[in-house]
């Protein structure tokens, strides 16, 4: 079977999906990665064909060249009350964030690709389509091309909780008031290529799912979902000497996320902060990733810093990591079962730290709350109480008891020859 795999150029979220794509490929499917071109470097390295299509999107520019961050961090509508009970989230909430969303996230890095990719699914003829969470053009071709599709998320479902949630409550306005921004721009995107809105194109014909039921949100009606094992890659990478030995005190891993720091500029709390709070802790801290080049303060005596080293690799290493709530990340140190501090800065972190924090396995501490001696004695309640290692165990074997990419590759081709030519 033919599998185009699509995703706006966004690293993080490819990595998360490179798993299946081999298992797809080993298992005798033939696989490709249709994204901007800006991506295909990444794609290739990961040992998988790269189809470059449209131009590169403006999103991260445009949001940095306009201060929009602070309009889009947490609580962002219509996704910052994910989390809360649905029936007190009002229409004015979802209407003004779909506003928002739509025209400033949502068009910005799907239309620059909708057509090229269009032009390729139509003269390949993939059967199955599998789609990152917001990467809508890729729903669009596969329409576009009478192929089964399937949308991916990177973490808790909360654009299918919310979208299902602005379905309910545009059904109860006034006829002259059901306003949908979403199903307006990719109506006339599909009436472009002779096709009609269906509400598949928001949500894909079925979801692949790869955070543990424990993580999740809530989907009311629920979605056809397709379990899947997070299964952690962080790219190409070669394993450092000083990682092939043991630690010899408890190591803490510090990572604010390369991508997150290239796309938004800032660190939730300053490198340095962090590390002189653990100066004097019976730890070996490591600091991965570029810091802030006006903190010129020197490394306390148990630090290192890195600029890269595969987290697969470094995070079994360590009894504690600090994070900034990114999936890759976070679900990484599930994986290997670490207890995290997460500290939360915009869109869905603040509710996978919450999630992560009501396992019992890891704590979270808001930016503005994170002053040095709150940080230390986090850590070290991380480091030295069994109890968050006992829990983060927990829902690592959770995590590990979900079908692997090769089972869940097995039922996603399966769906998608059910669902016809």
């Amino acid at each position: 079977m033919r599998v185009l795999i699509v995703t706006h150029a966004e690293k993080t979220h490819f990595l998360g999906m490179t798993p299946l794509a081999w298992a797809l490929r080993t298992a005798g499917h033939e696989v490709r990665v249709a994204s901007q071109p800006a991506l295909a470097d990444v794609v290739t390295a990961a040992g998988l064909d790269a189809v470059p299509v449209g131009a590169d999107h403006s999103h991260w520019r445009l949001m940095r060249s306009y201060d929009l961050f602070g309009r889009l961090t947490s609580p962002q509508p219509p996704f910052g009350r994910a989390a809360d009970p649905l029936a007190d989230v009002g229409w004015e909430y979802v209407r003004d964030g779909y506003r928002r969303v739509v025209p400033w996230w949502w068009r910005l890095i799907n239309d620059p690709m909708v057509d090229d990719l269009v032009a390729f699914c139509r003269a390949w003829r993939p059967r199955l389509v599998i789609w990152g969470a917001i990467s809508y053009a890729g729903a669009l071709a596969a329409r576009a091309c009478g192929a089964a599709h399937a949308r991916m998320p990177w973490g808790a479902d909360i654009f299918g909780r919310m979208r299902a949630h602005a379905l309910r409550l545009i059904a109860g306005r006034p006829p002259a008031e059901r306003e949908d921004p979403l199903a307006a721009w990719l109506g006339a995107r599909a009436r472009a290529y002779g096709m009609e809105f269906r509400e598949e194109l928001t949500s894909g014909q079925f979801t692949i799912d790869c955070i543990p039921p424990s993580m999740q949100v809530e989907v009311d009606p629920p979605l056809e979902r397709v379990r899947l094992r997070y299964v952690p890659y962080n790219g190409r990478a070669v394993v450092p000497d000083w990682l092939r030995r043991p630690p010899e005190r408890p190591r803490v891993c510090l990572s604010w996320g390369v991508s997150s720091h290239e796309r938004h500029g800032t660190f939730a709390v300053p490198a340095g902060d962090v590390l002189d709070a653990l100066a004097d802790l019976d730890v070996e801290v490591v600091v991965l990733g570029p810091r802030d080049p006006a903190d010129a303060r020197p490394l306390p005596a148990n630090a290192q810093a890195r600029a890269f080293a595969p987290l697969g690799v470094l995070l079994p290493t360590c009894a504690a990591v600090i994070n900034h709530g990114g999936w890759g990340t976070v679900n990484t140190a599930a994986y290997h079962g670490v207890p995290q501090l997460v500290v939360p800065s915009w869109f869905d972190t603040p509710l996978t730290a919450r999630r992560l924090a009501g396992g019992g396995g890891s704590l979270t501490l808001p930016a503005h709350e994170a002053e040095p001696g709150v940080i230390r004695e986090t850590v070290r309640r991380l480091v030295e109480e069994p109890d968050f290692r006992r829990a983060a165990g927990r829902l690592r074997d959770e995590m590990r008891t979900m079908p692997s990419p090769n089972e869940a590759g097995a039922a996603i081709i399966g769906r998608a020859l059910a669902s016809g030519p």
